[in-house]
């Protein structure tokens, strides 16, 4: 029997999409082998007021043009279609019975794994039995393998979460909003496109170009 296909998950807000995840996924799918990296922006995070996330069209353009150049990286939009609060839980199911014959793996941060372990995701226990997790983490970051056990109300065994360290998850989404608001760069961060989506639409309350800029030519 030939070996079943594996297949990354890397849900998020993505507000926006930055190197962090980027360089995440892309370790993971190496790490792990797995065939390809499904990013999924949410429509309406859980634990978030929508009023405070960006628009979820413009999250998944941005999601879109950062993903672009990897044939490895592909981008769903069955969160950003489906109404209501954009539970994991329901995803991962989704995504089980689009792909029944493909092994499933959940990317997210080890904060995240941490917070089911604890039964603070819809349908905690249930999630964790589903399919594989793999949880990054930044340099440093010392996993308290006694304190996990001791708040696993979820039951079950551990075994099919994984850690892996990232250096680039020092950047953050939110880090990211701030400089652009006070005007400070955002250059290396997240990949050209994104920013100059973000400057073209004046997100995060950037600057928009004005009319003689956007002629510009690249040449001028």
């Amino acid at each position: 029997m030939a070996p079943r296909r594996r297949l990354g998950i890397m849900g998020g807000t993505f507000d926006p999409i930055h190197y962090g995840h980027l360089v995440t996924a892309e370790e993971a799918r190496v790490q792990f082998g797995l065939e390809q990296v499904i990013f999924v922006p949410n429509r309406h995070p859980p634990h978030k007021d929508p009023r405070e996330v960006t628009d979820p069209e413009h999250r998944y353009l941005m999601t879109f043009l950062a993903t672009a150049t990897n044939p490895h990286f592909t981008i769903s939009r069955l969160e950003i279609e489906r109404e209501g609060p954009s539970y994991t839980i329901d995803t991962i199911v989704e995504f089980k019975r689009r792909h029944p014959d493909e092994a499933l793996s959940y990317i997210t941060g080890a904060d995240a794994i941490l917070q089911i372990l604890r039964g603070e995701w819809e349908d905690s226990p249930r999630l964790l039995a589903l399919c594989d997790f793999i949880a990054a983490t930044r340099p440093g970051f010392v996993l308290d393998h006694d304190a996990v056990r001791a708040n696993n109300v979820t039951g079950r065994r551990l075994d099919n979460i994984h850690f892996m360290e990232i250096p680039a998850l020092a950047i953050s989404s939110t880090d990211i909003r701030r400089r652009v608001a006070l005007g400070r760069p955002i250059k290396y961060l997240v990949p050209e496109p994104v920013e100059s989506y973000i400057v073209q639409h004046g997100l995060y309350g950037a600057a928009a170009p004005t009319r003689a800029e956007a002629r510009r030519s690249p040449d001028d």
